[in-house]
């Protein structure tokens, strides 16, 4: 536990607790610095005024320093006596401070508090791949129950200790930090991560946190909140790939579904229906993509899967909606589609053969 509460870097601690553990290790740092320093003054002092070896002088320092009272080899004389009653006195005041410190360190809960957050280190730079949730608010406990129910490896970020503790009850991958800093960032491992999905109350916190994670991370892919058009502009200047404004939403939302509602109906239970049975999921074609070059009548994929090609994004961003027969597959397409659990794993299947050492997207993950 000493050498663990040595070692340990405070600056892992947020908030107030830096401040405190930080000013507690100093101290107890400076009493065994000096306890330390009484020890080389006391082997000193006896070897100069009692003309003593080493190995006695640091025998008779340590003898004196415990209280132990073993007994005086060789005999002190009167200068050896009332330099051995200073370095009592200053024995007793030395242990009895770092006795002191680290008794209110245990009571305290640091040595916990250390252990704690080096397992939670552990777990954080164990994530790969995944996704992180800037704000466990309202729109950051949606977005987490979505990611939950895909089964996607997700952590949350929030400086809201209720919130955290409140992600913690329902066993997400949570820690207690500033979005906004890049250090909290870094904890997450936003340099693996491959979507930030902000959902920040402030649309400057949003907007900071998104440029935060561009310059750790230019390739993670930027989701952001924002409050009205003048906040989606901006975020989309500071490098966000996509701005959702839950008001401009909710109300395209609420007009379809005044307007369209099975077709509303439709839509939300393939995007978040926790028994849908079908499912809409995307697929990149990369080189080695064995219907690369072929169009989508000579790839077969309807009749062999059952799954339907409702889109195709070039690497250019356009999107080809509906595309017909003579499509062409080309490399790095991105296929929107649209079928059951099982359909979307046989087409996974045919796009991404398990013969060759190509990683797959996320698979659909089905009843």
């Amino acid at each position: 536990f000493w050498q663990l509460f040595l070692s340990y870097s405070p600056v892992r601690f947020m908030g107030s607790i830096i401040k405190k553990y930080q000013i507690l290790r100093l101290e107890l740092s400076l009493g065994v610095l000096s306890l330390v320093s009484l020890i080389l003054v006391g082997t000193i002092g006896y070897q100069w005024i009692e003309g003593w070896n080493g190995l006695n002088s640091l025998f008779m320092t340590i003898m004196i320093l415990t209280t132990v009272g073993f007994g005086e080899t060789p005999p002190l004389d009167d200068k050896g006596r009332v330099f051995a009653i200073s370095l009592i006195l200053l024995g007793l005041i030395n242990i009895s401070y770092i006795g002191n410190r680290f008794t209110q360190a245990l009571f305290q809960g640091y040595f916990q508090e250390v252990i704690r957050l080096r397992q939670q280190q552990e777990i954080m730079e164990s994530l790969n791949q995944h996704y992180i949730v800037c704000g466990f608010g309202r729109t950051g406990r949606q977005v987490t129950s979505e990611f939950a129910a895909e089964g996607v490896p997700f952590v949350v970020i929030d400086n809201d200790p209720e919130q955290v503790q409140s992600a913690k009850h329902m066993n997400y991958k949570t820690i207690l930090g500033d979005a906004t800093l890049d250090e909290a960032l870094q904890r997450v491992g936003i340099e693996r991560a491959i979507c930030l999905v902000c959902t920040l109350p402030s649309d400057a916190e949003n907007l900071y946190t998104v440029l935060s994670a561009k310059t750790l991370n230019p390739k993670v892919r930027a989701i952001a909140r924002a409050s009205n058009e003048e906040a989606i502009q901006k975020m989309r200047r500071g490098g966000a790939d996509e701005v959702i404004s839950p008001y401009i939403t909710g109300g395209k939302r609420m007009a379809a579904a005044a307007l369209r509602p099975q077709v509303m109906d439709f839509v939300d239970g393939i995007l978040s229906s926790g028994n849908r049975s079908f499912y809409i999921e995307e697929f990149r074609l990369d080189a080695d993509c064995p219907l690369v070059g072929f169009t989508l009548h000579e790839a077969r994929l309807r009749s062999q899967t059952g799954a339907l090609v409702l889109a195709i994004r070039r690497t250019d961003g356009n999107l080809l909606g509906g595309p017909s027969a003579d499509t062409m597959l080309v490399e790095g397409d991105l296929l929107i589609c649209m079928g059951t659990s099982e359909q979307l794993r046989e087409l996974n299947q045919i796009l991404f053969p398990l013969d060759r050492p190509y990683k797959a997207p996320r698979p659909p993950r089905g009843t």
